[in-house]
């Protein structure tokens, strides 16, 4: 009851999320599985298809799939939200940073795209800082600094197409780290199911911009390619988000890095690319202050 005599209304107080850290790596693991798989594919794919076509075709399946699991349980009341233009700048973000990674796919060994890719927690780190203010002291700085270098002895630095798509791989980097460290602010208020659902709606038509560019009908063989493609996507897609809803970036974010086990052996089998000793040696950095970090940040929020 209030000074004046009214009774104030009840406003329940939000429950504190649970954090479920071994199913959230579990989905985590999943998710690279998905993503190295759907990656080799649009390789694969970029070859004969238009890019636009094989973005279109796999955000578009992946909306199907992800709309198939999810709104039997949820109904429409999954896109019930106050953040639409967080999910839009988003969307945004996502789709220039898969055209950039598709890109660069087309250029560079797979498991070199990918392995850039993991300088992702470097700037989500820095993205962080602007977006939740957080604070930076000297060791997270060495450990960015450290990882950069790692970017740059991966990417080999010289003429020809490598550094070019080694670009393209860098800029997709940046936006996912970006990405990263928004989805895990958003999961406070958002649930997967409306993550998910919101990021394949706007990745599907920001997509379909691009179709006017070019199509090409595929054969049986490759239709069944790309269904695929957005299908492994898609179920990638909705893990990941789910595992950031699970447990926090320090816990299940390390996980993430067998997507270079996967890669690794899939541009083998599939092109036969072997790991270059620059691609090692960059990896284990990038991997190294990734993982230095995430157990900063587990330190300071403890799991």
């Amino acid at each position: 009851m209030t000074e004046t005599g009214l009774i104030e209304p009840h406003v329940p107080t939000p429950k504190p999320r649970q954090e479920r850290v071994p199913l959230g790596i579990l989905y985590m693991l999943g998710a690279t599985v998905m993503f190295s798989a759907s990656s080799a594919v649009s390789k694969w794919l970029i070859g004969t298809y238009p890019a636009g076509e094989i973005l279109f075709t796999r955000s578009f399946v992946s909306l199907v799939a992800c709309s198939l699991f999810v709104l039997p349980h949820t109904g429409l009341s999954v896109f019930r939200t106050a953040r639409v233009r967080d999910h839009l700048f988003r969307g945004i973000s996502q789709t220039t940073s898969q055209t950039c990674l598709i890109i660069a796919f087309s250029m560079m060994p797979l498991a070199g795209a990918i392995a850039i890719n993991f300088s992702a927690p470097l700037f989500a780190t820095i993205a962080a800082i602007f977006l939740f203010h957080e604070k930076v002291g000297r060791p997270r700085w060495a450990a960015l600094l450290v990882g950069f270098l790692g970017v740059v002895v991966i990417t080999n630095p010289g003429t020809g197409a490598f550094q070019l798509g080694s670009l393209f791989a860098l800029a997709n980097a940046i936006l996912y780290g970006t990405v990263t460290a928004a989805v895990r602010g958003m999961s406070a208020t958002e649930s997967a199911e409306t993550l998910t659902m919101y990021q394949m709606v706007f990745l599907t038509s920001l997509f379909a911009l691009g179709l006017p560019l070019g199509i090409v009908v595929p054969d049986w063989k490759d239709g069944l390619l790309l269904f695929f493609n957005g299908l492994g996507n898609g179920l990638g897609q909705y893990w990941w988000t789910r595992s950031l809803h699970l447990a926090p970036a320090s816990a299940v974010g390390p996980f993430y890095y067998f997507s270079l086990v996967w890669a690794i052996i899939l541009g083998f089998l599939l092109w036969g690319d072997w790991p270059t000793l620059s691609l090692i040696a960059g990896s284990a950095i990038v991997v190294g202050s990734g993982l230095v970090l995430l157990w900063h940040e587990s330190r300071a929020r403890p799991v």
